[in-house]
């Protein structure tokens, strides 16, 4: 029996699936590539299904979706959907999914990740015994303690409650900031204090890490007024959406010194163009989303895919679909 087909960007290509992953789609699917549905779109119209979406490469527009009559599911790679218009995806009788949970471990251990390379120069490090441009280290590579510190979390979902969880081994003293507040129960087992307040978050944190999907109520969340509100000593850590922080009151925060460094998994756009001032800032770590850039992750992620468009095309309910 003929597999049913899929469309996504070209396996391999920028914002594809990578190709070693292919084996675990071809054993349901078919793959048209975009470039392919380009040349052949009234051939291959009809017989897509679903539609595989990975990063912001592939737009699903309404002349994609008037194109594709028979189109049962967009699933998502990944937790944020805001690259989506999903009221416009739904209004064509198409469902949209994406994969939550898998990310949240990788996501976690990537702001750990972050928070230590930032406070204890790492990357500083690596650079000196790279190039060996002094004989000695100088003061300027003393970095801070992350034990024992305070962790502000502004977002307590499943990402932001792991990173509490690591937080914990680090003996940190944690508070958090969430639209809804934690039963106490799981306060308790973390350790977490409620900030109803993300302004006293702000004022006690030696560490603030963003954890949070991107929304109009949380576009430009951390602007100038935030930053301010951040102790001089403060770290501000991005592992959400780049545009949660407006990024030219983090420059100039930065460069005055308001707060002490940043470390950013996301930015926008993303990569940020060569001569970003974000990029030649001492204080800064900028990494090009890597949050969940692991092999088991990503694994799990397509796997994840697979079987929610299982599910679609056979008339069940898919798993992970996205209502608005």
């Amino acid at each position: 029996m003929e597999k049913p087909c899929i469309l996504a960007t070209r396996l391999g290509s920028a914002g594809g699936i990578y190709q070693c992953f292919a084996p675990s789609i071809e054993k349901h699917f078919t793959i048209i590539s975009t470039e392919e549905f380009e040349l052949k779109e009234q051939e291959l119209a009809g017989k897509i299904r679903a539609v595989f979406v990975w990063g912001h490469a592939l737009n699903i527009d309404r002349n994609l979706l008037q194109s594709l009559p028979n189109l049962i599911v967009v699933v998502n790679g990944g937790v944020g959907v805001d690259h989506l218009d999903i009221p416009l995806i739904n209004s064509f009788g198409v469902k949209v999914c994406n994969t939550p949970h898998i990310v949240d471990n990788a996501t976690a251990d990537l702001g750990m990740g972050l928070m230590l390379a930032s406070a204890r120069k790492i990357l500083d490090g690596h650079m000196f015994s790279v190039d060996h441009s002094m004989d000695y280290l100088s003061e300027t590579f003393m970095g801070n303690d992350v034990s024992g510190a305070t962790l502000g979390i502004i977002g307590m979902g499943r990402i932001g409650y792991k990173v509490a969880k690591r937080a914990q081994g680090f003996e940190m003293k944690i508070l958090y900031h969430n639209r809804n507040r934690r039963p106490e129960e799981q306060e308790q087992a973390v350790g977490a204090t409620y900030c109803e307040k993300m302004e006293d978050l702000l004022k006690r944190s030696d560490f603030v890490i963003l954890v949070v999907n991107l929304s109009p109520q949380t576009h430009k969340l951390i602007g100038s007024k935030e930053l301010a509100m951040m102790k001089p000593t403060g770290t501000l850590i991005n592992i959400s959406r780049g545009l949660v922080v407006d990024q030219d009151a983090l420059v100039d925060a930065l460069q005055r010194k308001i707060i002490r460094a940043a470390a950013l998994d996301v930015t926008y756009p993303e990569p940020l163009p060569r001569g970003h001032p974000l990029l030649s800032l001492p204080n800064v770590i900028v990494l090009p989303h890597l949050g969940t850039h692991t092999v088991e992750t990503y694994r799990l992620m397509v796997e994840r895919m697979v079987t929610i468009a299982l599910a679609a095309l056979s008339g069940d309910a898919p798993p992970d679909e996205v209502k608005v």
